[in-house]
């Protein structure tokens, strides 16, 4: 997205998805956003709305979910959320403008998006790896290499080869929620799980969350949750999973043990801490698989000799390719459930304030969705 330029966008009153009313054209040269502007600093201002490049879309955005990696990012940690930057990555609404030569989208259709933009032309690419795409970019992401101002605002420029057309029914809310449940599809496709296998999922944060309903419909036998909070272990109770273990008040490996005979064939990590990695390669049997979803800090030790000796698979998880038209589909139908994951929805204005909350780790706020 552009931070100069004018722009001649589309002014949308309330809708309801996907039957949307035509919109109503002015010209437009800035917007509201929510910026980073200092570490620890969000500020909701007016800004240079975006310009539309070419094969580009302009989308009014209607609804954007505050992704953990936003509110780890915001304090300056990962590396990742350098400012000035406007966040966010978790996003859906409706095309306002589109480019000269754009075909098979129009103004009006309600859309979400991936939230990496990949070249189409590089070797990864070409193979269908897009998520590890040489010029691989997030949407909302500012670090050394690049700066891609996200969603966190009235409007998002984005390339037409990443938007999806929003299943009837499928509220904006929801559909912002669809990049979480493709990050744990894609997870799960890294190393699918064989029928009645046990699997631990050892985090139930949202993709935690997101990773216990998708994986309750490969058919596993045991479906372990492993976290320290008690509202989220009763979430994923909620959400399918057949055991939930409290790490702050037991022996996780001890129980893991114990409802497995010995461990696990599986376990899905969705944190990223040095204690929960080594918890997951312990807790898998021999020859066990451990797939890596979590990314919260740039190292962790690695129990080298836990892995090598007992023959573990260990796979690594980036973002998703190609999930999102199963998720939408999933999520239209039920089978996948967005709405009791979100904890409040908000207007953007308020972004500051809910970032502080969830950066404090108020008990009980789970994903927070903002609303421009």
């Amino acid at each position: 997205m552009h931070e100069t330029g004018k722009v001649s966008a589309v002014i949308l009153g309330t809708y309801d998805l996907p039957n949307c009313v035509t919109p109503l054209f002015s010209q437009a040269q800035n917007m509201k956003a929510l910026v980073l502007k200092e570490y620890k600093k969000l500020v909701y201002e007016d800004v240079p709305a975006p310009k539309t490049g070419p094969g580009e879309v302009l989308v009014a955005v209607k609804a954007c979910g505050i992704c953990g990696s936003d509110v780890h990012g915001m304090d300056g940690s990962t590396g990742r959320r350098r400012p000035p930057i406007i966040m966010g990555h978790e996003a859906a609404g409706i095309i306002a403008q589109t480019s000269s030569d754009v075909t098979g989208w129009a103004e009006g259709d309600p859309v979400t998006f991936d939230s990496t933009i990949y070249c189409g032309e590089c070797t990864y690419c070409r193979r269908g790896e897009v998520n590890l795409c040489d010029r691989r970019r997030v949407l909302g992401v500012s670090c050394e290499d690049y700066r891609q101002h996200g969603a966190f605002a009235e409007f998002v420029a984005v390339p037409q080869h990443i938007l999806y057309k929003l299943p009837a029914g499928l509220k904006p809310e929801q559909a912002a929620l669809v990049e979480p449940f493709a990050i744990a599809l894609h997870a799960i496709r890294r190393a699918p799980p064989a029928l009645n296998d046990s699997v631990v999922v050892i985090g139930a944060g949202m993709i935690g969350l997101a990773l216990v309903q998708a994986l309750k419909q490969t058919g596993c036998g045991r479906l372990i949750c492993v976290d320290v909070a008690p509202d989220r272990l009763s979430m994923a109770k909620e959400m399918g999973a057949t055991d939930i273990v409290n790490s702050a008040k037991t022996d996780a490996l001890e129980a893991i043990a114990a409802l497995t005979n010995g461990g696990a064939e599986a376990a899905f990590e969705a944190v990223g801490v040095t204690a929960t990695l080594d918890l997951s390669l312990r807790c898998v049997r021999k020859g066990g698989r451990v797939i890596l979803v979590g990314n919260v800090a740039p190292k962790i030790d690695f129990p080298l000799q836990v892995a090598v000796t007992r023959e573990l698979s260990v796979f690594g998880s980036c973002a998703s390719r190609g999930e999102y038209p199963a998720c939408l589909d999933m999520l239209a139908r039920g089978a996948l459930r967005a709405e009791p994951l979100i904890s409040a929805t908000a207007p953007l204005a308020e972004g500051a304030a809910w970032f502080e909350r969830l950066y404090r780790k108020e008990p009980g706020l789970l994903k927070v969705v903002l609303k421009p």
